[in-house]
């Protein structure tokens, strides 16, 4: 995909080399068909407000708040739960992940979350949540539904999930043969 094609589905400005950090990340990770694609930028679409987010917003809203002391995330130190909130393109969430993150590229994301956020890791986690949720399968499915589960825990935002992978879908992206960084 190149950046006019996501400044043409987004509407707006994105980052630079945006196009590059996705593609990389989509051809390390297999999302290499249409389907698989188009379901994975309707994602981060949705994720990041159209890139415009690369960290979640904090209010901290109530599901926010029970972040906190959850052992399913792994947060189990007291402010882990702020600490460890969602960033990336996938908003990646609790200190469980980001160490598997970690253990995975071999950069201490638990000692400095915030790179997480950053390109190129923001979107090269993207992709490892993708992989390590095995999320091809049902994009190759085109569940959505199934897709949103996978991504959200549950159907958060679907209906603006749907929106984007219809403009995806409309705007059409393609993938280079190969990527560098």
């Amino acid at each position: 995909m190149t950046q006019q094609q996501l400044v043409t589905i987004t509407g707006r400005s994105l980052p630079e080399d945006l196009d590059r950090a996705l593609n990389y990340a989509a051809l390390k990770y297999g999302i290499t068909s249409r389907l698989r694609l188009d379901h994975f930028l309707a994602q981060l679409l949705h994720e990041t407000g159209a890139f415009r987010w690369n960290r979640e917003l904090w209010g901290p809203t109530y599901p926010q708040r029970r972040y906190e002391g959850r052992k399913d995330l792994g947060n189990l130190q007291e402010g882990d739960g702020f600490k460890f909130r969602g960033r990336g393109y996938i908003q990646l969430t609790g200190r469980t992940n980001y160490q598997s993150y970690s253990d995975h590229i071999g950069v201490d994301f638990c000692a400095f979350p915030d790179l997480v956020a950053e390109l190129p890791f923001a979107a090269d986690v993207a992709g490892w949540y993708w992989d390590h949720r095995g999320i091809n399968r049902l994009a190759d499915a085109d569940d959505l539904l199934g897709v949103t589960r996978a991504i959200n825990g549950g159907t958060n935002g679907l209906a603006d999930r749907r929106r984007w992978l219809e403009r995806v879908r409309h705007h059409g992206a393609t993938l280079p043969s190969e990527v560098t960084l």
